[in-house]
């Protein structure tokens, strides 16, 4: 087994092209996996590549989230509505210790189908940016998770940062997540909505869940029933069982996929009746 703790990301590239290797950021999934055990497969630190640390905005306005920022810093940082949802999300994730030190591509990466930041992102348009010696590629998250555990990574690859454009941070967003407790639990169900409103009416929807198949899904279908509805709560109307028939909910020790499937139309009902409440 080998560590390595570089400073530089071309360093962390040049390491990836010699074998296998973990890669540990905020620990908070790597250190429990362990179970105690030293690890034995080669652990990458990548804790020091500082210029994957870090929320801006580029000159086009479009916004860069690094492989390193926390959920802590996304909850504590200066962003507009349309990333409320993804907020609201970032309290739920563990405690507050874990906040400090989980970071928000991990979450990503990690590819578990109750990703608690998966949701919201998704309804940002967000996309994955992947480093190599090869360059740099960015792919959309709907297309890098490809199922429990499973991500688009190729070897010699690493998850540098979200892209997120400005396109697609129009209007307010809102998060709920349903779980036996309220904190420090995996979800039985979760919902994200990013919603745009002109002169009274829907103009942009975005709605996805999560917990209820392998990869957390948008609703396309209900999303363009809501574009040019007035933003009201009778919007509830059109949202049918229906509509989330792409979804593949399980059985589990947390809840039934019957329980799941109901509760997700529940879900995405309130979820929208809050995220127009913050427009008022």
């Amino acid at each position: 087994m080998r560590f390595e703790n570089p400073v530089e990301l071309h360093e962390a590239y040049s390491i990836l092209e010699t074998g296998d290797w973990k890669i540990l950021a905020g620990g908070t999934d790597f250190y429990p996996s362990l179970n105690g055990e030293v690890p034995k497969t080669n652990v990458l630190d990548i804790t020091n590549l500082k210029s994957i640390n870090g929320i801006y905005r580029d000159e086009n306005g479009d916004w860069h989230i690094g492989a390193l920022t926390t959920w802590t810093d996304v909850i504590e940082e200066d962003l507009p509505p349309s990333f409320d949802g993804l907020k609201l999300s970032a309290r739920e994730v563990g405690s507050v210790q874990i906040q400090n030190r989980a970071t928000i591509v991990g979450n990503i990466c990690n590819a578990s189908p109750a990703a608690d930041g998966v949701p919201p992102l998704l309804t940002l348009g967000a996309q994955v940016k992947i480093g190599s010696l090869a360059g740099e590629r960015r792919m959309p998250l709907s297309e890098f998770i490809q199922g429990s555990r499973k991500t688009a990574l190729k070897p010699g690859e690493i998850v540098i940062g979200i892209f997120i454009t400005t396109n697609s941070t129009s209007g307010v967003s809102s998060f709920l997540k349903l779980g036996a407790r309220k904190y420090l639990v995996i979800s039985i169900s979760m919902v994200a909505a990013r919603i745009h409103v002109i002169d009274g009416r829907i103009s942009d929807a975005a709605l996805a869940v999560g917990s209820c198949s392998q990869v957390a899904q948008r609703l396309s279908a209900l999303e363009s029933l809501l574009v040019g509805r007035e933003a009201n709560r009778d919007i509830a109307k059109i949202i049918k069982q229906e509509h989330f028939a792409s979804l593949a909910p399980i059985d589990d020790v947390r809840a039934t996929k019957n329980y799941r499937m109901h509760a997700a139309k529940e879900m995405v009902e309130r979820v929208l009746f809050q995220t127009l409440d913050t427009m008022i």
